[in-house]
């Protein structure tokens, strides 16, 4: 393994989707892209406008100065989820995520420094575990996918997406899971909580579905990623697992469940992610920024330093365990001296 420092949460939208969406269009007549004083948007159908994207979510030279402020070496990039589009129809839904993958590994065919996750159309089992194969055969770190794969709803351990889980399971796949922002609770509506609380109440219905359906036991070979920490999951196991011994055998077991689950470090405080790394396992926690969003941490490796690991443990979540886990590019850029 190369002695690299490695964030393994981080978003990107390439400057190649604005440029090469009016000769793509037609490919996706229903994924709309919006150009006016508010900045570029995007709206699928059945939803809403979405927010403009961040200029920072474009800017590679802005990232790679973060990058080496804070001494990380190399990052794996997922898109905006926002942009996923998974309201789409099926065949345009297929489109859609080849396009962004297209414009996604463009981006960074000659940038060392990052290793590009894929999108899926995640609201077709099948179409969703042929483009898996092909990125993953491309040279893709993994898959990101969303929580909500009908984008204003749907659930994860729905029957018809067992296709994308058996790929993702026979394939070894890294799949990162990341919360969506349309949470469906209306009281989330103020004071920002959309951001604060809503995407982690989000992941954990998600999982907790995953959990209880067995999907972690049937599909044991993917390497399943969740983002913020878990969520409210590690300290929510306990209560799980008493529910499941309630139901006597209608669910899966969370406990067999969450050990095959990895969690990044993004929770801010030391404290916490020392509870974390006790519940999973400091081998199964990887260095995570969630940058480049206001919410994300800026300084993401003070979190492991503040926090009372073993050199060995702080080597496995910000370097080892991630190599182990993603499909990090061969020619990743490595510090000299």
């Amino acid at each position: 393994m190369k002695n690299i420092v490695i964030d393994i949460h981080a978003h990107f939208t390439p400057k190649l989707i604005f440029e090469r969406y009016d000769a793509n269009v037609a490919q996706f007549p229903d994924a709309k892209l919006l150009r006016d004083d508010k900045g570029v948007r995007l709206h699928f159908p059945g939803g809403e406008v979405t927010r403009p994207i961040a200029p920072k979510l474009s800017d590679v030279a802005d990232r790679i100065a973060w990058m080496d402020k804070n001494a990380i070496d190399h990052q794996l990039v997922g898109g905006w989820l926002d942009s996923y589009g998974y309201e789409l129809a099926a065949q345009q839904g297929l489109a859609w995520s080849r396009f962004l993958n297209e414009c996604m590994w463009d981006q960074f065919r000659g940038e060392a420094r990052f290793t590009p996750l894929a999108t899926v159309p995640l609201q077709d089992g099948k179409l969703a575990a042929e483009v898996l194969a092909e990125t993953l055969e491309r040279g893709f770190g993994g898959a990101m996918i969303g929580t909500l794969p009908k984008g204003q709803g749907g659930n994860l351990d729905d029957p018809s997406l067992d296709p994308f889980w058996e790929a993702a399971s026979r394939l070894i796949a890294p799949i990162y899971l990341h919360p969506m922002f349309i949470c469906g609770e209306p009281r989330l509506a103020d004071y920002d909580l959309v951001n604060a609380v809503g995407r982690l109440v989000d992941t954990t219905i998600a999982v907790s579905r995953l959990l209880y359906s067995g999907h972690l036991l049937k599909f044991p070979g993917m390497k399943f990623v969740l983002s913020h920490g878990g969520a409210a999951l590690p300290l929510a196991l306990g209560r799980l697992a008493r529910s499941f011994q309630v139901a006597q055998g209608k669910v899966s077991d969370p406990r067999k469940g969450f050990e095959g689950m990895y969690l990044d470090t993004c929770v801010f405080d030391s404290d916490s992610l020392e509870y974390i790394a006790r519940k999973a396992g400091a081998e199964r926690v990887m260095l995570g920024s969630d940058m480049p969003f206001p919410i994300g941490d800026a300084t993401p490796k003070k979190v492991i330093e503040g926090a009372n690991f073993t050199e060995a443990q702080k080597n496995a979540m910000l370097s080892r365990t991630a190599q182990s886990v993603f499909r990090v590019r061969p020619d990743c850029w490595v510090p000299r001296g």
